[in-house]
């Protein structure tokens, strides 16, 4: 007995001339059960007429039962999104800490950002932490500052005094070689600063500080700064061939005992740690503050900013310790007392 398989009428209609308004994989579609559905017609069966075909007869009796509802927009491709998907697992209290640490360290990422929260005695990852930050981005309860762009200026000079470091100097030890350089910092059209970083290469401790000028005698007053605010002894200085680390400001480190090296011409990158301090500095600092401009106000907000820089922000060159935590853990006679215990 011939066994006669019958779909819709619209179906046939349809298969000998398929609707302009359906796409050409649909139209593939009706034409491949129309094929099939002859070959059944004929007396094959199912499995043998898609074998004929080439094609899954899984496939061919699914479209099959989507036009069962007569409707040939059927054959269009569907939506593959799960039904359930999976939601937030932090909690309200998470999301809150995330958003509060985020706004006050703006510039901090969520690998700096797990620190602190595990400080904080939360038990997440680096990875849910971001999830956090682009959710609350994607609700517009986080904007990201305005980024701009800081000149820099550097100007080689010839040393009559300082030496080139020797290349038996060995450092070892958190004061062995403290890198020191300027930077120009234009903060608005017609507002410019000169911005100083001291970096020991040993332990990123950072000392820096704001001048009107890049002259030998600011430079002097700041090698007073940073000898004072260094929790060890500073041996040795390492300076580009700028001219404030001339005359006076040589003549200062003689008296002081501490060695001064002087970088050749053009080799930035034997400063690098002080080099990649100047970026820190701008993108954490500088690109996100909105205080007065005098310098008053400048060099008080620059002073809590070195403070959180060198007892708060996690370091990945220090396995994500502070350079305070460094020291404590390191170099235990040479830390200093945190000042920010009241915050935590």
């Amino acid at each position: 007995m011939k066994v006669v398989h019958r779909l819709p009428e619209l179906f046939y209609h349809a298969a000998r001339r398929a609707p302009a308004d359906l796409s050409p994989k649909a139209q593939e579609r009706l034409r491949w059960l129309r094929i099939w559905q002859d070959l059944r017609d004929e007396g094959y069966s199912s499995a043998r007429a898609s074998e004929l075909l080439g094609r899954s007869r899984a496939s061919l009796y699914r479209w099959q039962r989507r036009l069962s509802d007569h409707k040939l927009s059927a054959l269009e491709d569907r939506s593959r999104r799960p039904k359930r998907r999976r939601g937030p697992t932090w909690t309200p209290e998470l999301a809150e800490a995330v958003l509060r640490l985020r706004e006050q360290y703006p510039c901090w990422g969520k690998d700096k950002l797990v620190v602190l929260l595990r400080r904080q005695g939360y038990q997440v990852s680096a990875s849910m932490v971001w999830r956090i930050i682009k959710r609350l981005m994607a609700r517009g309860v986080l904007r990201e500052p305005p980024r701009g762009r800081i000149a820099a200026r550097r100007r080689p000079r010839s040393r009559p005094y300082a030496v080139r470091k020797p290349k038996g100097y060995q450092v070892r030890l958190p004061g062995d070689l403290v890198q020191l350089d300027t930077l120009d910092v234009r903060l608005l059209p017609g507002v410019a600063i000169k911005h100083y970083t001291a970096r020991d290469v040993v332990s990123r401790w950072d000392v820096i500080g704001a001048y009107t000028r890049a002259t030998a005698n600011t430079a002097t007053a700041f090698l007073d700064t940073l000898l004072a605010r260094m929790p060890f002894r500073v041996k040795a200085l390492q300076v580009d061939g700028g001219p404030e680390f001339e005359a006076a400001f040589e003549r200062a480190c003689q008296e002081r005992g501490i060695g001064l090296f002087v970088l050749p011409p053009r080799s930035p990158k034997l400063n690098g740690c002080v080099e990649r301090a100047h970026r820190t500095h701008i993108e954490e600092f500088y690109e996100v503050y909105y205080g007065e401009l005098d310098m008053t106000s400048l060099r008080r907000a620059l002073e809590e900013w070195e403070t959180v820089y060198n007892h708060v922000r996690p370091h990945q060159a220090l396995d994500n310790r502070t350079p305070a935590d460094y020291l404590t853990a390191c170099h235990p006679e040479l830390a200093p007392t945190s000042p920010l215990s009241h915050m935590w």
